[in-house]
């Protein structure tokens, strides 16, 4: 089933994580942002744009889930690029999103 058709300035879809909403947080590399999806109407509902272009994942952390971290790469960026998104392979901490995440699941080996 299609959950949502990312528009042309998302780029493609990378890594990805649920909310406590039930809601997909999708990283868009190349599109310079995250999006939350929610995957029941298959609409956008939240945009959170970043300083670099190469946005790869993101996840929840911090002491109640509160925190948003999202990771970032700089491979594939030419010279130009790079002096333009001096933050390109750095990790982003967003607070205040409105939401949390949800713990791991852990599994017994």
């Amino acid at each position: 089933k299609l959950v949502y058709h990312l528009e042309k300035e998302e780029q493609m879809p990378d890594g990805m994580c649920i909310d406590a909403e039930g809601k997909l947080w999708v990283a868009c590399i190349d599109g310079g942002r995250i999006i939350r999806i929610d995957p029941e109407t298959g609409k956008r509902i939240q945009t959170v744009m970043l300083p670099t272009s190469r946005i790869t994942s993101c996840c929840f952390g911090g002491k109640d889930y509160s925190e948003m971290y999202v990771t970032s790469a700089y491979d594939g960026l030419d010279e130009t690029t790079l002096a333009k998104e001096p933050h390109a392979g750095e990790i982003f901490k967003i607070t205040g999103l409105g939401v949390k995440g949800i713990p791991q699941n852990f599994y017994a080996a």
